[in-house]
C-alpha cells in the first residue's frame, strides 16, 4: 500500500514537473524580440546626424559623434574642404588621468558643455570626477561630484586646467539680456523684474546675492494672470514662490522696448489627477484646463515696456472672441547657439513689429503690425478660409519695408512678398506642392532659402528637400540632391549648408554642400556596424491607394529579421489619425516599441497615412477629416491593409490587429468597433476617446467649432464631436486599454468613459493602468511593450509567454 502511494506521488511529482518546464520552455518569437530590448539598443546605435556648431568667426564648424569606437569631435573647415579631429583622444585621456586622477581612455572620455569661444581656437569643457565634495558645515544637501574645468587651444592642442572663478559662468536660465547686453528682464511672484549686467554677474556665482538691485517693472501680477509663467495647458506650477523665472517676449533691437504676452487664466477651469503612488501620501494634482465649447478661456494680453523710463503700456488687440496672438521674431543666427546670451528680437525696426492675431475657429488670421506710440495693433493682410488655418512665422526684411508670408490660401502651402502696408508685390512659390518653413533670406542677394515637399516627379512627396529662391519669384532651385529626407542647417551667411540626409531604409549621412548645393565633401556616415550584427535589416517602403481608389497613401512595413516567406504573418496596423502628423516616419527613426521591435515578436507591422492627416501635402488632403474627427482615417487604413494582403501571400487577412497612442489610441478603438469583423484585436493607449474632454486647441482646431453670436451680441462656440463610448456596444475582438494615472495631457477620464460604457455593454476587455505615469508611459515603457507583444501573440497567434516574467528593462 505504501509502495502505491508512493509511486503515485512520484509519478504525480514527475508530471508537476514536466508541465512547469513546458510552461517554461520560451517561444522562438520572444527571443528574437529579446535581442533588441531598449538596453541593448542603447549599446548597437550612436550618432545618426551631424549637429554643426558653427564658430562665431569664420565658416568652420566642429561637431560631436558617436560611434562603435566612443565619441569623437570634429572640426569641419569647407574651404580647405577638410575634417580634422579636434583632440587627439588618446593623449587627452592620459592628460586628464594625470590631472584629475581617475583612469581614462580615448574611447571613454567624459567630456561634457564643449562649447567654442569667439576666437575660433579656444574651447572649454568640464570632466566630472568620481571624487565627492562634502557640502559645507550646516548645509543640507548630498555630497556632490567634484567637477574640473578645461580650457583647450585648438592649433596648438595645449590644455590647461581652469580654476573655480576662471571657469565658464553659468546661463541661467531666467535671463533675457537686451541685444546690447546691458540689462536683464525676468519674472519674480508672477511679476516683472530688470537688473543690470554688472548684477546679472553677481547672480551667475550666486543667485541669492543680497547686494544684487532689482528693479520691480510690475506690481499686478498673479498666480493665473501673471509674468513668467509658463506657456502651456499643462502647467501646474503658479510660480509665486521667490524665485527668478523667464519671461516669454521680445526686445526692441535699440534695447529700448520689451514686448510679452501675458494670458489670464482666472476664469478656466480647473482639471485634477491624483498620483497614487507618491510618498508617503497620494498627492492630488491640480492645473488648468480649457475643455472644448467651454467659454471660460484664456484671454491674452499685449504689453509693451519703455525700458528706458520703466513703464508699461497695454495695446489694443481686440477683433474676436477668444482669439489668440502670437509674437514673430527674428529667427536665430547660427553661431549665436554656443554664445552666452541669444536674445530673441521682434521682426521689425526700433519703432514698429510684427504679430499674428487669430480667431478661435481659425477661420480668420491677421497679419498686424504695431508702431510704439500708438494704442492699438493694425490688422495689415487677412487670411480667411472656412476651415482652420495653418500659420508659420513671418520673415520681414529691408529694413522692416518688406515682409514674406507663408499661406495655404490658394490650396497649397506657398510664399507671398508683401510691402509693410500689406500690399501684395509678388508671389515668391506656386504649385501643386507644399512649402514648410523659410529657413533664412540672404538679405544681400534677396534670396530666400526654404524647405518644401512634394515638388519633385517620382519621389515620395514626403521627403524634404531645400531649395532657393529670388524674393521676386524667380530663380527658384533645388539644392539638396537624392530620393531622401533632407534636414538642412544653413549657416548665417547662406555660404554652406550641412545637409543630414536618409530614409527609413538606409543609413543616415551628411554632406557639407554649398550655396549652389554642390557638393563639398561627405561629413560622417553613421556606424551600423553591431546593429547589423545584431541581425537588423531595414523596413520596405509600399504605395497603396486610399478608400476613394484614387488618393496615393505612402507607409513602411516591418518584418520580422528572421521573415520565412513560405509563412503567413498576423498583421498589425500601428496608426496616429493626426491631423498634425502620421505615424509613418520618412527619415530614418530607431527601432520604435510600437513598429519594428514590435515586429520581431512574429508579426507584419506597417504604418500608413490617410486622407485628413499630415498637413505637408495639399489642404484638401489634410482638411479632409474636417468635422468627422472619429471616423475619417478608418477606411483608408482597411483599404490599405486589403491591399497588402492581396499583395502579398504572407500577410493572414483573418488575423488583422491594430494599434495606437495618443490620437492613435482614439483611432484603434474606433476602429476595432467600426469594423468589429475585421479587426481581430487592438490595443489602445492613452486615447483621447472623448473629444469632448480633450484640450481644447488640439479638439476643436481639427475637428472645427461653430461661433455662434446671439440677437444680443453675445459670442458661444459650439462643439459636437462623435465619441469612441457610443460605439463600444459594437466591439467583437480583443481590446486591450492602456493609460497612465496621472497623464494630465490626454486625461485618464477618457479611457475610463469606455471602461464604463464597455461594462454597461457586458463587453470583456482587457486594461493596464501604468502608476506614476505621464502621457508618454516615461520608465513603463518596456513594461509596456513586453504586454502589447503578449496581448497581440495571445489573440492573433494563439500563443503567449505570460507565464513567464517580463524580461528584465
Amino acid at each position: 500500500m505504501r509502495k502505491s502511494i508512493f509511486s503515485v506521488l512520484f509519478w504525480g511529482g514527475m508530471c508537476l514537473c514536466a508541465t512547469a518546464l513546458s510552461a517554461q520552455e520560451r517561444l522562438p518569437e520572444y527571443l528574437q524580440a529579446e535581442k533588441f530590448t531598449q538596453s541593448k539598443l542603447n549599446t548597437m546605435l550612436f550618432s545618426t546626424t551631424v549637429d554643426p556648431h558653427w564658430f562665431q568667426q569664420g565658416n568652420s564648424f566642429w561637431f560631436e559623434y558617436k560611434t562603435s569606437e566612443g565619441t569623437f569631435w570634429f572640426v569641419v573647415a569647407p574651404n580647405s574642404r577638410t575634417k580634422k579631429q579636434l583632440f587627439d583622444r588618446d593623449e587627452l585621456a592620459s592628460q586628464l588621468t594625470e590631472i584629475v586622477h581617475d583612469p581614462f581612455e580615448a574611447r571613454h572620455l567624459p567630456i561634457r558643455n564643449l562649447k567654442a569661444k569667439e576666437d575660433g581656437r579656444t574651447f572649454t569643457f568640464e570632466v566630472e570626477s568620481s571624487q565627492e565634495v562634502k557640502p559645507a558645515k550646516g548645509e543640507k544637501k548630498k555630497p556632490e561630484k567634484k567637477v574640473f574645468y578645461f580650457s583647450y587651444d585648438y592649433p596648438t592642442r595645449k590644455l590647461t586646467q581652469l580654476t573655480e572663478e576662471a571657469k565658464e559662468p553659468k546661463k541661467l536660465s531666467w535671463a533675457s539680456v537686451s541685444p546690447d547686453g546691458k540689462t536683464v528682464v525676468y519674472a519674480k511672484d508672477c511679476n516683472l523684474f530688470r537688473m543690470s549686467m554688472e548684477d546679472y554677474r553677481k547672480a551667475q556665482k550666486d543667485e541669492k546675492d543680497s547686494t544684487i538691485v532689482e528693479i520691480q517693472l510690475t506690481k499686478d501680477g498673479t498666480e493665473h494672470f501673471g509674468y513668467g509663467i509658463p506657456y502651456s495647458i499643462l502647467n501646474t506650477d503658479t510660480l509665486c514662490n521667490g524665485k527668478r523665472r523667464g519671461v516669454w517676449g521680445y526686445w526692441s533691437p535699440d534695447s529700448k522696448h520689451f514686448v510679452t504676452i501675458v494670458s489670464d487664466d482666472r476664469k478656466v477651469k480647473d482639471l485634477w489627477v491624483i498620483n497614487s503612488v507618491a510618498q508617503p501620501r497620494p498627492t492630488l494634482e491640480t492645473y488648468r484646463y480649457q475643455m472644448p465649447g467651454e467659454m471660460e478661456a484664456p484671454e491674452e494680453h499685449l504689453y509693451v515696456f519703455d525700458m528706458v523710463n520703466n513703464t508699461r503700456k497695454e495695446i489694443k488687440v481686440s477683433a474676436w472672441k477668444n482669439q489668440s496672438l502670437g509674437l514673430e521674431a527674428r529667427p536665430y543666427e547660427q553661431k549665436q547657439r554656443d554664445a552666452e546670451f541669444i536674445s530673441p528680437v521682434w521682426q521689425g525696426d526700433n519703432t514698429r513689429f510684427f504679430l499674428t492675431r487669430s480667431s478661435r475657429d481659425l477661420h480668420r488670421i491677421d497679419v498686424c503690425t504695431y508702431t510704439i506710440g500708438q494704442d492699438s495693433i493694425v490688422p495689415v493682410v487677412k487670411e480667411r478660409m472656412n476651415t482652420y488655418q495653418e500659420t508659420r512665422p513671418i520673415y520681414v526684411l529691408n529694413g522692416g519695408k518688406e515682409f514674406v508670408q507663408w499661406s495655404e490660401r490658394d490650396g497649397w502651402a506657398h510664399l507671398y512678398l508683401y510691402d509693410d502696408r500689406g500690399h501684395l508685390k509678388n508671389r515668391i512659390t506656386k504649385g501643386p506642392w507644399h512649402v514648410e518653413r523659410v529657413v533664412k533670406i540672404d538679405e544681400a542677394t534677396r534670396t530666400i532659402y526654404f524647405v518644401a515637399n512634394g515638388r519633385e516627379n517620382g519621389e515620395n512627396p514626403y521627403y524634404e528637400h531645400l531649395y532657393k529662391v529670388n524674393a521676386d519669384g524667380s530663380g527658384l532651385k533645388q539644392l539638396t540632391k537624392g530620393d531622401f529626407f533632407h534636414q538642412v542647417e544653413v549657416d548665417d551667411d547662406a555660404r554652406f549648408i550641412v545637409d543630414n540626409y536618409s530614409r527609413v531604409n538606409t543609413v543616415p549621412c551628411a554632406d557639407l554642400i554649398d550655396r549652389n548645393g554642390n557638393k563639398v565633401m561627405t561629413i560622417q556616415e553613421s556606424d551600423f556596424s553591431q546593429l547589423k550584427a545584431a541581425g537588423y535589416q531595414f523596413p520596405e517602403l509600399f504605395t497603396v491607394k486610399a478608400a476613394d481608389g484614387v488618393t496615393d497613401l505612402y507607409g513602411v512595413m516591418y518584418k520580422p529579421y528572421d521573415f520565412d516567406s513560405t509563412k503567413v504573418y498576423p498583421i498589425i496596423d500601428y496608426v496616429y489619425p493626426g491631423p498634425q502628423v502620421e505615424a509613418v516616419y520618412y527619415p530614418f527613426t530607431r527601432m520604435s516599441v510600437r513598429t519594428d521591435r514590435l515586429a520581431q515578436a512574429g508579426f507584419i507591422v506597417i504604418s500608413v497615412g490617410q486622407r485628413g492627416g499630415h498637413p505637408s501635402r495639399s489642404k484638401w488632403y489634410h482638411n479632409y477629416g474636417y468635422g468627422n474627427m472619429r471616423d475619417y482615417p478608418l477606411a483608408d487604413h482597411k483599404a490599405a491593409v486589403e491591399q497588402l494582403a492581396a499583395r502579398y501571400k504572407f500577410i493572414d487577412i483573418d488575423r488583422v490587429g491594430i494599434h495606437g497612442h495618443s490620437g492613435g489610441g482614439f483611432m484603434s478603438t474606433a476602429a476595432i468597433c467600426q469594423y468589429p469583423d475585421f479587426y481581430k484585436a487592438a490595443v489602445s493607449c492613452a486615447g483621447n476617446h472623448d473629444n469632448r474632454i480633450y484640450n481644447r486647441w488640439w479638439s476643436e482646431t481639427h475637428h472645427g467649432v461653430k461661433e455662434e453670436i446671439s440677437e444680443k451680441g453675445d459670442t458661444t462656440f459650439a462643439y459636437k464631436i462623435a465619441t469612441n463610448p457610443e460605439i463600444v456596444k459594437q466591439l467583437k475582438g480583443h481590446l486591450m486599454l492602456v493609460h497612465g494615472d496621472i497623464d494630465n495631457n490626454v486625461h485618464p477620464a477618457n479611457t475610463i468613459r469606455v471602461v464604463d460604457a464597455l461594462i454597461r455593454a457586458n463587453k470583456r476587455f482587457d486594461m493596464l493602468l501604468l502608476p506614476g505615469q505621464r502621457h508618454g508611459f516615461g520608465d513603463m515603457n518596456e513594461y509596456f511593450y513586453w504586454r502589447l507583444v503578449d496581448f497581440f501573440s495571445e489573440h492573433l497567434k494563439g500563443k503567449s509567454e505570460t507565464s513567464v516574467d517580463i524580461p528584465q528593462r
